[in-house]
């Protein structure tokens, strides 16, 4: 486990640029809207051969109606509660406000180590009005220009002296997996009840998540690097750029998971959307599972189960080999399923045939069915094997690979999942000439 530090202050005074400059990445979203990061945000930073975590937080507010602040507020309480080393960033323009007060007070009790980080000092003069900030009674101003880079590395050489002892960093090769859907399915909900805590905010409006937030879950047997994303919809609905950069990070998201549990709501049904998301996934070459929640408050009978999971496999084939979990993240039905089936979703993808036990079965099928010919010419397939690829990939080899349509390639993935259990994989196949 690597030192943590957390970055604290009130809205808008430049917390996601400073994230971004040291993590030296455009992870967290940065919009002069005040109030665009909502949930902890974490990042590795690498200084002089020290690496360690740093987390953004959304801005601390106090007695606010706004249901965000509120749950912004607890955020940024979890996140001193975890973190070895707190950045408190002030805004050198603004001066001190009653907020930062507040937060003064709490970092003051805290009992951790409390850097003073006043931003947007980028002039001499604005150096000499920094000088205020030593009313919050938390020792030395650290000023920084966070836009433009100028003392962020006097700022690190602090930060790193700062650690008792350097931690290391454990680095390995995990699992990714990944929450997708529509907005306001419950991925946080799901989110929160796998890793035990509230670690994301969940209001019942949509689009609440908008960065992606990375964890490590490792419980019950289980370990690998659980996202949450922010809900993917139509281009069209994007009314503003922030949700903008959140879909530009949930396709990320897909593209760099290796399972994806897609979430639709029960009470809405599968809607276009959704398949579109399926599709990327697809496309992406990733491990998936369907998980239909709220199915606790979705009106049904005896037959509504299976009912439900045929209407899904007709608009989700040709690829229907997929695992369907009804689940209630909110009631926690269904909830370690989820896991097991997704650690099994992730060894399919990584499953490989040996080139004998592959020819053994699929060269009976394809005595079978051979081919069907065209123009009078006879296609005969030799031989297949598996490639050392990322997903699941075959080739055959024939003498005229040009002329195998996709009804029979459908023929030839169909027998390879009936034999071998591919199931939640995509699987590639090309004919090669011999």
């Amino acid at each position: 486990m690597s030192n943590i530090v957390a970055i604290v202050g009130r809205p808008n005074v430049g917390k996601s640029t400073l994230f971004n400059r040291l993590t030296s990445s455009r992870k967290a979203i940065v919009d002069e809207l005040s109030g665009v990061t909502r949930d902890r945000n974490y990042g590795k930073v690498e200084w002089n051969g020290i690496t360690f975590s740093i987390i953004d937080t959304g801005g601390y507010v106090v007695n606010s109606d706004d249901i965000f602040e509120e749950e912004i507020r607890k955020q940024v309480l979890f996140a001193i509660e975890e973190a070895d080393t707190i950045l408190f960033v002030v805004d050198v323009i603004s001066g001190i406000t009653d907020l930062e007060e507040s937060l003064a007070k709490i970092l003051r009790r805290c009992k951790k180590k409390v850097i003073l980080v006043v931003n947007k000092v980028d002039t001499n003069e604005k150096q000499y009005d920094a000088n205020v900030f030593y009313g919050l009674g938390l020792g030395d101003i650290n000023c920084i220009s966070s836009i433009n880079g100028s003392g962020t590395g006097d700022l690190l050489d602090i930060v790193v002296a700062s650690f008792d002892n350097i931690k290391e960093v454990e680095e390995l090769i995990l699992p990714r997996i990944a929450i997708v859907g529509r907005p306001n399915v419950g991925k946080s909900s799901l989110f929160n009840a796998l890793i035990g805590e509230e670690r994301n905010i969940v209001t019942p409006i949509s689009g609440t998540t908008r960065d992606s937030i990375y964890v490590r879950y490792n419980k019950y047997g289980h370990d690998f690097y659980l996202v949450d994303t922010a809900g993917l919809r139509k281009k069209g609905k994007t009314k503003e750029d922030v949700e903008f950069y959140s879909i530009m990070r949930s396709i990320r998201a897909i593209e760099n998971s290796d399972v994806c549990l897609l979430m639709i709501d029960a009470t809405a049904g599968i809607e276009s959307q959704d398949l579109n998301i399926f599709q990327l996934i697809q496309k992406n070459k990733k491990g998936v599972i369907i998980l239909v929640n709220k199915w606790d408050i979705f009106e049904k009978d005896t037959n509504s189960t299976k009912l439900f999971t045929e209407k899904i496999k007709e608009r989700i084939a040709p690829f229907s080999d997929v695992p369907i979990i009804f689940t209630s993240a909110t009631s926690n039905i269904r909830i370690h399923k989820v896991l097991e089936t997704a650690e099994l979703v992730n060894k399919n993808r990584t499953k490989h045939i040996t080139t004998s036990e592959l020819n053994r079965v699929m060269l009976e099928a394809i005595d079978a069915y051979n081919p069907p010919a065209i123009k009078g010419k006879y296609i005969k397939i030799k031989y297949a094997n598996q490639l050392k690829t990322y997903s699941p990939t075959f080739v055959f080899y024939c003498n005229l690979p040009q002329y195998v349509r996709e009804p029979y390639l459908r023929y030839l993935e169909n027998k390879i999942r009936s034999n071998f259990d591919f199931t939640g994989v995509p699987i590639q196949i090309f004919m090669r000439q011999k």
